[in-house]
């Protein structure tokens, strides 16, 4: 999978929002661009073998990852360094 060119700081900034599990795949895509599928791409790359397999083991399936299977909008965190609403 072709990824963009990413800087350093982009690149730890999408690890950690991908990391939380509250900021879902869309806000993302959002904010740099990346789908759901550049960003596992990007996670594997970057991380230790054993360190992935642990993360998309945890955020697999899981809702809140996901912005139309989560069950709530209202209340939820958003970063401030988060573009879009």
């Amino acid at each position: 999978m072709k990824l963009p060119d990413l800087n350093s700081e982009t690149i730890d900034r999408v690890l950690e929002m991908a990391w939380e599990d509250r900021t879902p795949f869309d806000a993302i895509e959002l904010q740099f661009g990346l789908a759901e599928a550049q960003v596992i791409a990007l996670m594997r790359r970057e991380m230790q073998s054993s360190s992935f397999r642990m993360w998309r083991k945890r955020v697999t399936g899981r809702n809140s990852k996901h912005r139309k299977q989560r069950d709530f909008i209202v209340g939820r965190f958003r970063s401030a360094n988060q573009k879009g609403s």
